[in-house]
């Protein structure tokens, strides 16, 4: 089946909700309404003629100012039976940053899900397990969002303390040999003093 007529069958089945499509180097992308994304991506996996059976990756884009709406979760999808590919890429406004959650339909949008609320803050609704897969529980603010501090946050991690007694424990397990970093060496690192390593 042609791109085009995989963008037209989704037109037909969800009138309304396909905002536009772009066909680019033999790439379809449709850019969609986010509130029936699940119904629709049922409806790309169980159609006979399009069975987009894997998910090939899944993330959040923020568009800043540059854009009316915010932010957009995209989904590459793949037929590996029929070998043809899809972009769906879903609106999410910031005043209600949540989408939801295609975890029932393959298992593996898990992780990126979780990592899309980490690092964006987009909410996957009816995600079996919702919660900060790369930064700690503690850690307050989404790192990808336009908005973020380019130096990272004001204030230190509330855990940041903790981590160093760990890594100095851990220390004698390091590839460098068990040398401890003095203060020096160590604020030096952490201010991102261009070219330092550790003599």
């Amino acid at each position: 089946m042609e791109l085009l007529e995989i963008v037209e069958k989704l037109r037909e089945a969800f009138p309304g909700e396909i905002l536009e499509w772009i066909e680019h180097r033999g790439q379809m992308g449709v850019i969609v309404r986010r509130d029936r994304i699940l119904e629709m991506c049922r409806f790309l996996h169980d159609d006979s003629e399009i069975q987009m059976n894997h998910l090939m990756d899944l993330c959040g884009v923020d568009y800043g100012d540059r854009k009316d709406v915010r932010f957009e979760v995209v989904y590459n999808l793949y037929s590996i039976p029929l070998r043809h590919m899809i972009r769906l890429r879903a609106q999410v406004p910031e005043d209600d940053c949540r989408i939801d959650s295609v975890t029932s339909l393959w298992t593996g949008a898990d992780w990126h899900e979780r990592e899309t609320y980490d690092l964006m803050g987009i909410v996957f609704e009816g995600h079996p397990d919702l919660r900060r897969v790369l930064l700690p529980e503690t850690w307050e603010g989404h790192p990808l969002r336009k908005d973020y501090p380019v130096q990272g946050p004001e204030k230190e991690w509330s855990g940041y303390e903790e981590v160093k007694a760990v890594a100095r424990r851990l220390k004698k397990y390091d590839f460098y040999g068990a040398a401890e970093w003095t203060d020096e060496e160590e604020s030096r690192a952490r201010a991102g003093e261009a070219g330092y390593v550790k003599e």
